[in-house]
């Protein structure tokens, strides 16, 4: 769910390809979207329609076993804003997507109070970070301001516009690349560049906090030892999202097929799946 032009259907479109699904990423400006069937749709590069799919994955690094994801891709222009009200109401988790360079627009604010109506937990993907004034702090301020949602970043990107090179994973502590010459489908984990280490030890703090809070076992364990294992960041955190405390927050380029992955990953991760509904 976004405000349109944010990237949904373009995301949507590389999760099908990265799951396998589609063999061909099909793109909303050559009119190939998979999920943008009608002519209409087409033809003005917009989604009108709700169209659902579902897909099958089992982590970037196949950690987990395979999970279904059921999707529905929602439209962005205020015109069809009831086709997004009809699907939260039957949605168990969403992935708000938001533009690095517009941040929270109108229609954003619409579709986060829908889903604020229908007490859907949500995540937030940060779009467009290839775009020329992208700017991720920027967006994540916005939602706590503007929509009044707990934005916790889980990663960080690594630089921004031109110069977007990946994301650093905040739990694992890891710099993340996708290879280009693939369309993103492989990817290495690196260090974190130097000269974003005591940033993303910031960040990763107040991300421990968060999931602290979870419940009293994780906040003694953090009270005694000042940190918590990866594992526990990850139970805490999902247990925080589940009751919509939280909105953990990923970024990435859905059009430079960067980021992704990531955010399939969280969805399995930190969403509730049907039994925790």
């Amino acid at each position: 769910m976004a405000h349109i032009d944010a990237g949904k259907t373009t995301t949507t479109e590389r999760v099908l390809y990265y799951t396998g699904v589609s063999h061909k990423m099909g793109e909303v400006h050559d009119g190939a979207a998979v999920m943008d069937y009608m002519a209409q749709e087409q033809e003005r590069g917009i989604t009108i329609t709700s169209a659902a799919t579902t897909c099958f994955w089992s982590g970037m690094e196949k950690q987990f076993p395979l999970h279904r994801i059921n999707i529905i891709d929602t439209p962005g222009h205020v015109d069809f804003t009831i086709e997004v009200e009809r699907s939260l109401r039957v949605l168990d988790g969403a992935c708000a997507i938001f533009c690095a360079v517009g941040g929270v627009e109108p229609q954003s604010e619409t579709v986060w109070r829908q889903a604020n109506k229908y007490h859907v937990p949500r995540l937030v993907f940060v779009n467009k970070m290839d775009r020329s004034g992208a700017d991720f702090f920027r967006v994540i301020e916005q939602i706590k301001n503007r929509l009044g949602g707990d934005a916790i970043p889980m990663q960080l990107p690594i630089g921004a516009e031109d110069s977007f090179a990946g994301v650093v994973d905040l739990v694992k502590m890891k710099a993340i690349y996708w290879h280009e010459a693939d369309m993103g489908m492989t990817f290495e984990e690196q260090d974190i560049p130097a000269n974003m280490l005591s940033q993303c030890e910031e960040w990763r703090e107040r991300m421990v906090e968060a999931a602290a809070d979870a419940n009293e076992e994780l906040m003694e364990k953090y009270l005694e030892e000042g940190t918590l294992s990866n594992e526990e960041i990850r139970q805490g955190i999902r247990i925080q999202t589940i009751a919509s405390h939280i909105v953990p927050a990923f970024c990435g380029s859905a059009f430079k097929n960067k980021g992704v992955q990531a955010m399939l990953d969280a969805v399995i991760e930190y969403l509730p799946s049907p039994i925790d509904v």
